[in-house]
């Protein structure tokens, strides 16, 4: 019984062995026996590749249903005339490589995207142009995969009618790298999805967030750009996330900042750039995050604290020439700043260690005042703010009066 049980599993290894090593190509063009992508994928076998020649194919709704590997030649065009969805990949083992995917359809029942991937893992989505698009590439229940180097570029106009243009649902293990989006409503969005990695992407010019993720844990963010957004990028109620290397750049407007924390905890931030935003990071209920080596140059608010947040730490990070370095809205505090950087420091450092001997105190009452009243932002540099804002340094009232960099450092960090 077991020699028999042997033998026929080796006999179906061979099968399957042999049914992938006569894997052939596929050729589509507009003169060949195959004209159409439908075509191809239909009398294709498992493992099969596909090639595209250069022309325009006006398809959509095409299911790659097995194995396939389908590229294009010179990018082809498949233009999906507003129809629908164009490709719904719902197989294991499936590349899509250098097509051109126009003329998605919009619709405010269904999410049609150029691109989805359904319920299916090992996956490769590579050197794709999308443009005119309602969802860009819609990853749904799908693992081990990833997403490079794409370019997708919309025309969004109202974030009512647009959808986004990296979307992952309830997906694990995707590593979305060097793709650049534009003019969508979020550029990169993920919701329920664990052990990602979102690295050497831009995202630019979105209607609302360059990235927007929620519930998703364990993921990692690394050497992104998300400049000039609606309102720059949210993190929310997520743990273990890792965020380092980006760049947060040019997201201004009375609701933008660079980088908004909303209930995260057991983070790390370090190393990036937040550079001319209204608000640097705007953070509410995150706990036990750290802040290190961060560069905040001429942002409106550098930090500004809401909510219940606590035992996180700030440290050896740069804050140059904000308006604003820290804002909080309690007196409460158990948060601690230390070896921090900060251009408004006016102490000294007689023994020239490189440490302030005065600690700094970062919150001015000015900016708990303008958090009150908004309208007072027009007297800032004015001669009764400079006073008001020593008396509060002098004897704490209003602001946290533990909130001090005990070690503030007379040089910035390189």
């Amino acid at each position: 019984m077991k020699t028999f049980t042997l033998h026929k599993v080796l006999f179906i290894l061979i099968l399957f062995v042999s049914q992938f090593s006569s894997a052939k190509a596929k050729t589509v063009c507009n003169t060949c026996e195959l004209k159409s992508l439908k075509e191809a994928i239909a009398v294709a076998h498992a493992g099969d590749t596909i090639l595209v020649k250069k022309g325009t194919y006006k398809e959509y709704n095409i299911v790659v249903d097995k194995p396939l590997t389908i590229i294009g030649e010179n990018f082809p065009v498949i233009d999906g005339e507003d129809q629908g969805e164009i490709i719904r990949i719902v197989s294991d083992y499936v590349t899509i490589d250098g097509l051109f995917i126009i003329n998605v359809g919009t619709s405010y029942t269904s999410d049609h995207a150029a691109i989805r991937v359904v319920r299916s893992k090992n996956f490769l989505i590579q050197n794709v142009v999308l443009e005119k698009l309602f969802f860009g590439i819609y990853i749904e229940k799908s693992n081990h995969g990833k997403i490079y180097h794409n370019k997708i570029i919309g025309d969004a106009q109202n974030e009512y009618n647009s959808g986004n243009g990296i979307q992952l649902w309830y997906s694990k293990n995707v590593v979305v790298e060097k793709n650049i989006v534009q003019k969508v409503r979020d550029g990169i969005y993920l919701e329920f999805s664990d052990h990602i990695l979102i690295k050497d992407n831009i995202s630019t010019k979105n209607l609302r967030y360059g990235l927007h993720f929620m519930f998703s844990n364990d993921d990692v963010y690394t050497n992104n750009t998300f400049e000039n957004n609606g309102a720059g990028v949210a993190v929310m109620f997520s743990k273990r996330i890792k965020m380092n290397q980006n760049t947060f750049r040019n997201n201004w407007g009375p609701a933008a900042y660079g980088l908004l924390l909303k209930e995260i905890n057991d983070a790390e931030i370090y190393n990036n750039v937040f550079e001319e935003n209204t608000t640097a990071i705007h953070i509410e209920g995150s706990n036990r995050v750290t802040y290190s080596g961060n560069n905040f140059t001429r942002n409106g608010y550098a930090l500004k604290v809401h909510g219940a947040c606590y035992a996180n730490v700030y440290e050896k990070n740069n804050f140059a020439h904000n308006s604003f370095a820290v804002s909080y809205n309690s007196k409460i505090n158990d948060n601690v700043f230390k070896n921090n950087y900060w251009s408004s420091y006016t102490g000294y450092d007689l023994d020239n260690d490189g440490v302030g001997d005065v600690p700094y105190r970062p919150v001015k009452l000015f900016s708990y005042i303008v958090n009150q009243t908004p309208e007072t932002i027009i007297l800032m540099r004015s001669l009764f703010i400079g006073i008001i804002d020593f008396s509060e340094k002098v004897s704490p009232v209003f602001t946290p009066d533990n909130l001090l960099d005990m070690s503030p450092q007379i040089k910035r960090y390189e």
